[in-house]
C-alpha cells in the first residue's frame, strides 16, 4: 500500500507532495515553510527519508534544504543544477528505495524544458509506475513555461519541453497519475490547469504538447507567454545559494508615529485588509494588497526588491498568515507591523483617506464625462478585448509609470477587482482622484461599454 498527499500552496498556485508507505515517505518540491510538511508526515506517522527537487524553482524559495537538514533525509537535486551546498546529485535513471516492504521506489526521469536540468520522478509500487511528479514539465493540459532561464535558451527549451512530454507519454502507462508542481495559478505555467487531476492517458488525448506537431506547438507556446513577475529574478539565485531557515516570529510593533515616519521615508506600508474595507478608509499613502488574494505574488512583483515593508493587518492571525506567505518568496522579515483598524494607525488630528468603488454599469453612465479609464490587466488579457479608449498599464508596472496616467478622474479596472484595488491604492497614494471598478470584466459589454479587440 502507498499514499500520496497533496499540499496546496494556494497563494503561489503550486503544489507539493508527500508520498510513501506505512513507515517512510518522500517529499517533492516542498515550500519554504516546512512546518506543514512535517505536520503532514506526523499525521501519517511516517519518517521523511528523501526530499526531492524537480528543478531550481524560479517562482518561490524552496524549503528542501532546511527540511532535509531537520529530518536527516537525503536531499535529491538534479546533478546539472548549480548549487553551493551538498546534495545527492540526481541523474537520469537513478532509483531510490522508499519503502522495501511496500515495494515503493522512486526513479528519476530527465525532462528538460522548464529548465535545462529539470527532472521528473516516477513513483513505482511493486515495479509498476503509479504516479509521476512532473514539477514544471507536463502539467494538466499544458506545460511549464520555457522562458525563465535565459532568453537565448527559450526556443531550445520549448522544443525540449515538447520532447520531454513525449518521453513521459511513451515510457509511462496511461493510468499513471500526473502530479505537477505548477499550473494552479503559478506564473511558471505557460497556461493554467483545467481540472484538478489527470493521468498520462488523459494528457495524451488533450495536452497540445502531445497532440500537435513540434513546430506548431513551439510557435504557439512562445506566442502565448505572459509577463514574468519581477521577483522571479531573485528566486533561482536564492535556491542555488541555499535558503536560510525562516523566522516567523512577530515583527516589531509600529505605532502611528513610526508608521508616519516610514511613509515619509518612502518605505512601503501595506494594508492587508480586504479591498472593500480599504476603500472605505485607510491610512493615506498606504497600499492595499489583500491578504486573501495572491499576496505573495503581487507584493513581491510590485515592491522594489529589498525595500522595507510595514504590514497593517486586522488581526495577529492575518499578520502571521501574511508573513508565512511572504517568506515563500524571499520577503523574510517585515520592517514593522501593526494590527487593528485604521483609526489605530493614524496620528492625532490626521484624517483617513478613502475612494469610491463602482461597477462597469456605473462606468458606462460616466463614460461620456471624459473620465480616464485605466486597464491594469496583463497584455495577454487585454488582447482578448478591452474598453475602447482605455489606457493600458499592467498593475505590476503602474508604480513606476503613474506619470503616464492622463490627468483627470481615473476609473481603474482589471478582470475581477483585486488588481484594480491594488492599482487604485497606488494612484490614491500618489494623490490621484480614483474610482476602483470592483466588477467582472465579462459584464463590461452588457453594461453598455464598447469592448473592442486589437
Amino acid at each position: 500500500m502507498f499514499f500520496i498527499d497533496t499540499l496546496e500552496i494556494a497563494g503561489l498556485g503550486n503544489r507539493s507532495y508527500l508520498a510513501g508507505g506505512e513507515r517512510t515517505a518522500v517529499v517533492i518540491d516542498p515550500p519554504r515553510d516546512i512546518e506543514q510538511v512535517i505536520a503532514a508526515a506526523a499525521r501519517r506517522g511516517v519518517r521523511i527519508s528523501h526530499v526531492v527537487e524537480t528543478h531550481l524553482h524560479n517562482d518561490y524559495v524552496t524549503g528542501g534544504l532546511e527540511l532535509a537538514r531537520v529530518t536527516g533525509a537525503a536531499y535529491l537535486v538534479p546533478a546539472a543544477a548549480r548549487v553551493s551546498y551538498e546534495r545527492v546529485s540526481v541523474h537520469d535513471g537513478d532509483r531510490w528505495e522508499i519503502e522495501a516492504t511496500a515495494g515503493l521506489a522512486l526513479r528519476a526521469l530527465a525532462t528538460p524544458g522548464h529548465t535545462p536540468h529539470h527532472t521528473s520522478y516516477v513513483l513505482e509500487a511493486g515495479g509498476t509506475a503509479v504516479a509521476v511528479f512532473t514539477g514544471g514539465s507536463l502539467l494538466i493540459g499544458t506545460v511549464g513555461r520555457p522562458d525563465l532561464v535565459e532568453p537565448r535558451l527559450t526556443e531550445g527549451l520549448a522544443r525540449a519541453q515538447y520532447a520531454s512530454a513525449h518521453r513521459l507519454a511513451a515510457e509511462l502507462p496511461d493510468e499513471t497519475a500526473v502530479l505537477p508542481t505548477h499550473g494552479f495559478g503559478s506564473f511558471c505555467s505557460s497556461s493554467q490547469a483545467e481540472g484538478e487531476s489527470t493521468t498520462i492517458g488523459k494528457e495524451k488525448a488533450a495536452n497540445e504538447a502531445l497532440t500537435r506537431d513540434v513546430d506548431t506547438f513551439v510557435a504557439d507556446l512562445l506566442a502565448g507567454l505572459d509577463d514574468v513577475p519581477a521577483y522571479y529574478a531573485h528566486m533561482g539565485p536564492a535556491n542555488a545559494d541555499g535558503p536560510a531557515p525562516v523566522d516567523l516570529t512577530p515583527p516589531a510593533v509600529a505605532d502611528a508615529e513610526e508608521i508616519a515616519d516610514r511613509l515619509a521615508a518612502g518605505e512601503w506600508v501595506v494594508d492587508l485588509r480586504n479591498r472593500v474595507a480599504f476603500a472605505e478608509n485607510h491610512l493615506a499613502g498606504s497600499f492595499n494588497v489583500e491578504a486573501e488574494g495572491q499576496l505573495a505574488t503581487y507584493l513581491a512583483w510590485l515592491i522594489p526588491w529589498g525595500k522595507p515593508v510595514t504590514l497593517l493587518a486586522e488581526s495577529p492571525e492575518q499578520l502571521a498568515a501574511a508573513q508565512r506567505e511572504l517568506v515563500r518568496v524571499g520577503i523574510d522579515r517585515p520592517a514593522a507591523a501593526a494590527t487593528g483598524e485604521p483609526a489605530d494607525w493614524v496620528g492625532d488630528g490626521e484624517a483617513l483617506a478613502s475612494f469610491p468603488r463602482a461597477t462597469f454599469a456605473d462606468l458606462a453612465a460616466r463614460s461620456r464625462d471624459g473620465v480616464v479609464v485605466l486597464d491594469v490587466r496583463r497584455a495577454s488579457e487585454r488582447a482578448a478585448g478591452f474598453i475602447e479608449g482605455s489606457v493600458h498599464i499592467p498593475v505590476h508596472a503602474l508604480h513606476s509609470r503613474i506619470g503616464e496616467v492622463p490627468a483627470g478622474q481615473v476609473w481603474v479596472h482589471c478582470a475581477g477587482g483585486m488588481r484594480a484595488a491594488i492599482a487604485a491604492s497606488l494612484l490614491d497614494a500618489a494623490g490621484r482622484e480614483v474610482v476602483a471598478v470592483d466588477d467582472s470584466f465579462a459584464s463590461a459589454e452588457t453594461a453598455g461599454l464598447t469592448v473592442g479587440a486589437p
